[in-house]
């Protein structure tokens, strides 16, 4: 098989779901299942979640503002299976974390997005990338050195952010803003530079406020966005531009609101998606999984 056709064949497997999904234009998803309920105060503010590409069944998390720099692979019962720390980095205000294709088409990335920005003081934004690694029992944190740092400014103004996601067909990026009603959605189109100032224009609104997270399904077809108490969600069989299909109107899933869920992301296999929620004093958190009908 000639080496061109091989990599195609592979990313098509790589970066796609399950060919027994249903048809979008019926989809219906199941009342959110609690999977284990949030006990490890190590994951005590976790603010973003993503399904890892090259460890099957596992998800990657992070916690917000003022923890430590640390990336953990967490399996469905919350244990944690791996700690990546990112060398030199603060955690200023990591919010999101995303998992999709990056520079060699042959490989997934994790993306760590520092976006968050209560006040709205900071210029930049920071979205760190790095090769996803794959855990072994016999190593159970490592740090992580070669990553690459793309850095960001809005193009308008200064205003917190929360949500990034990944569109697995073309590499863009896209950051949701929060604390506004519309939202605004900023495009970073592939490739971008790791040594650059990059400045990002909106190139839609939603009709909605306090988004915190989003997701792309792995065959590019399907996005989810949340905020505190609704999960929106917009088919998109037809392949046409974010821009375009985020102006229709979102199909909203029924959501068990959470005390603070600021995190969701698709299965591998597109089957449901995931939401889980900061630890809350007084209220319980769990992982929860929306299965596809």
């Amino acid at each position: 098989m000639h080496t061109t056709k091989f990599v195609l064949l592979s990313l098509i497997v790589f970066f796609s779901c399950s060919e027994k999904k249903t048809t979008t234009s019926s989809i219906e998803f199941e009342k959110g299942k609690e999977l284990k309920e949030l006990k490890d105060k190590t994951l005590s503010e976790l603010s973003g979640l993503a399904t890892s590409y090259s460890n099957p069944n596992y998800l990657w998390t992070i916690n917000d503002s003022g923890n430590d720099n640390k990336i953990f692979l967490i399996d469905e019962n919350l244990h944690i299976k791996l700690t990546c720390i990112l060398n030199g980095v603060v955690n200023r205000d990591w919010e999101d974390i995303a998992v999709g294709p990056g520079p060699d088409s042959t490989k997934s990335y994790v993306y760590v997005a520092d976006i968050g920005d209560n006040e709205a003081i900071y210029p930049l934004k920071y979205i760190y990338r790095f090769e996803e690694p794959q855990a072994n029992d016999s190593t159970q944190e490592f740090t992580i050195t070669q990553f690459d740092t793309i850095t960001v400014t809005l193009a308008d103004k200064q205003k917190d952010t929360e949500a990034l996601l990944i569109n697995p067909l073309n590499r863009n990026l896209y950051i949701v803003s929060k604390r506004e009603e519309p939202v605004h959605v900023y495009e970073l189109k592939y490739p971008y530079s790791t040594k650059d100032t990059l400045v990002i224009e909106s190139i839609v609104s939603i009709p909605v406020t306090q988004i915190v997270a989003g997701d792309f399904s792995a065959d590019g077809k399907e996005i989810l966005m949340k905020n505190y108490n609704n999960i929106y969600y917009w088919p998109n069989d037809n392949q046409k531009s974010l821009a375009t299909v985020l102006q229709e109107k979102p199909i909203e899933i029924p959501y068990k609101v959470e005390p603070q869920g600021e995190s969701i992301t698709w299965a591998r296999d597109c089957s449901g998606f995931y939401t889980i929620s900061e630890m809350n004093k007084g209220k319980k958190s769990f992982l929860y999984f929306y299965k596809r009908k």
